[in-house]
């Protein structure tokens, strides 16, 4: 048995299906390509009032919360409301609505019923690369999608219980660009003698926002309310998701951490299929898509309950509910809790809260893609250019598996160099395998050739290649970065093929190299394999392909130099 033959086979197997699972997994989730034309912020005031479904509900016994309660009337309006006086739509910037806080990364708009974000445009990630100047909306709520974040006061006294709160505010327009401040909304409608205070705290340069609710107790009894924060959405694609019809698509859904498992995610469907709760100290809870992430951060030293349930409407809600608030008369009281809205950015992410840096999922082999990413970076920083990084990478990567590939090349050169032996012992014992495989292996020991020497670097590699395309995947650092002429993106997919048709006659020539299958059908499967790899590679992200097509002309260069020096001694 040709072993070296069959281990190759298996090994490109192994690849091709990964690719078409990838392939068959994400290609129901694409949509159409379309660019919001409707008002993005919907009139909220005009929507009718809140059911208390939505919320957590609960009393101040936390045992009594009931985190599973599903389905609300709460749909954010689609439409702007209507002038009574005229019938006529009223402008999204009417006053007293909505607020606009803005840094210089960041704006958002909170709605004045319930004191919810309901849009953030990330100022400086373009929504395409065609139109720099059109910022990434991450959450929204409009008539194409519905993704918010809401916070609120729930239980016996919460000014959320029987409908959302409505807030005031002393002006339209925040900004945060040259100093950290404080946005202060007061809530109307509150028991007798008890005041209550939303704050958003922005500071510059960040992507982070602190929700606080602050309550004054002047009245004559315990005021008790239950806290909660969650993440609102529908299960739309990301308008990010890649559109091309067979392009990779990310992990999309929601994500937390808990102390059986420091990274735990769950899809629309599990959202849907298996509601999940549980009470822990610290942690946090996120909403996944490509490149960017909402999460939310409670106090790392207060207990929550985290849950994640679908509503009867269609929604899906993954958030958390804190220990009740307990305000005596003439006492006050607070709790807070930390918004992100932004690029998965894992070294911000590690800092904001532990192991919220998981949410850039390298898939399985993190401990490979981590030191990937690491040396990916450090060479950026050097040569500016994502490309040269992944092209010097690749040098360095090559240069660690330069013995192991050398040790192979050899074994192929001298399999080469053997291959009228074997076919002369095929066409010998043709009727005879266990004597045919007998004289294979006398001839590989005299011969000084290692069967498996020629598959073992593409097996050792392999594991490589997967975290290296997890990493070009994961990476926001690689969105929208150009490398060279035609090349303006290397996270999506070469406009024009090139590079997929420059790897696929890399690897044609590679074949060329190497001896020829003795087995007539191995030999016809050999060379469909750049035919097939051409086409699964042709939606590749074009940094990953790009990394393929050097490391194969840097192994041709090697083989070619390797084989003529045998050719040499042996002559």
């Amino acid at each position: 048995m040709d072993i070296q033959r069959y281990l190759l086979i298996a090994a490109a197997a192994v690849l091709s299906f990964m690719l078409l699972t990838e392939w068959n997994v994400f290609k129901d989730q694409r949509v159409a390509a379309t660019q919001d034309t409707s008002p993005r912020i919907a009139n909220s005031f005009s929507s009718p009032a809140a059911s208390p479904q939505e919320q957590p509900t609960g009393i101040a016994n936390r045992s009594d919360i009931d985190d599973t309660a599903a389905n609300s009337d709460d749909v954010p309006t689609i439409l702007p409301a209507l002038d009574p006086q005229t019938n006529t739509p009223l402008a999204s910037s009417e006053p007293k609505n909505i607020i606009v806080i803005k840094n210089d990364v960041l704006e958002f708009v909170v709605d004045l019923r319930g004191g919810d974000i309901i849009e953030t445009s990330l100022t400086k990630y373009p929504e395409r690369i065609e139109d720099p100047d059109t910022p990434l909306v991450l959450l929204e709520r409009s008539s194409e999608r519905t993704y918010i974040m809401q916070s609120g006061l729930v239980g016996p006294d919460g000014i959320d219980t029987n409908g959302r709160a409505i807030y005031d505010a002393s002006k339209n327009r925040y900004d945060a660009t040259s100093g950290s401040k404080t946005i202060v909304l007061s809530a109307r409608d509150t028991p007798p003698g008890v005041a209550v205070e939303k704050h958003f705290t922005v500071a510059p340069n960040t992507y982070t926002i602190e929700i606080s609710y602050h309550i004054v107790n002047n009245g004559t009894e315990i005021w008790q309310s239950i806290p909660f924060a969650q993440l609102k959405r529908d299960s739309s694609p990301a308008p990010s998701a890649d559109t091309s019809g067979f392009g990779m698509q990310p992990f999309l859904g929601a994500a937390t951490t808990t102390p059986e498992n420091r990274y735990e995610k769950f899809t629309f469907a599990d959202i849907a299929d298996d509601p999940w709760k549980t009470q822990q100290t610290g942690g946090w809870i996120a909403m996944l898509q490509h490149y960017f992430t909402a999460a939310l951060v409670p106090d790392a030293e207060a207990t929550h309950t985290y849950s994640t349930r679908r509503t009867r409407d269609g929604f899906n809600i993954a958030g958390f509910t804190s220990e009740p608030l307990r305000i005596a008369p003439g006492q006050t009281g607070s709790w807070n809790t930390q918004f992100y809205a932004g690029p998965k950015d894992q070294y911000t992410l590690a800092e904001l809260a532990p192991h919220l840096e998981l949410v850039v999922d390298y898939g399985w082999l993190w401990w490979i893609g981590k030191p990937l990413f690491w040396l990916l970076t450090q060479i950026q920083s050097v040569v500016i250019n994502w490309g040269v990084a992944i092209i010097l990478l690749t040098l360095l990567i090559k240069t660690a598996f330069f013995k192991l590939s050398a040790a192979s090349y050899r074994s192929m050169a001298k399999m080469r160099k053997a291959q009228p032996k074997m076919v002369a012992i095929k066409e010998q014992h043709a009727n005879d395998k266990q004597k045919q495989s007998q004289a294979m292996m006398e001839l590989y020991k005299k011969e000084k050739i290692n069967p498996m020497g020629g598959c073992l670097p593409i097996l050792v590699q392999m594991p490589v290649f997967i975290a290296l395309y997890w990493v070009l995947m994961e990476s926001v650092e690689l969105r929208q970065a150009p490398f060279a002429l035609w090349i303006k993106d290397l996270a999506v997919m070469d406009p024009y093929f090139v590079l997929p048709l420059m790897m696929g006659a890399s690897m044609f020539f590679m074949q060329k190299l190497n001896p020829p299958p003795p087995d007539p059908m191995q030999a016809k499967l050999m060379q469909w394999l750049p035919v097939v790899f051409t086409f699964f590679f042709l939606w590749f992200p074009a940094g990953l392909v790009l990394y393929w097509v050097v490391n194969n002309l840097l192994s041709m260069a090697q083989q070619y130099y390797i084989t003529r020096q045998i050719e040499r001694d042996m002559s």
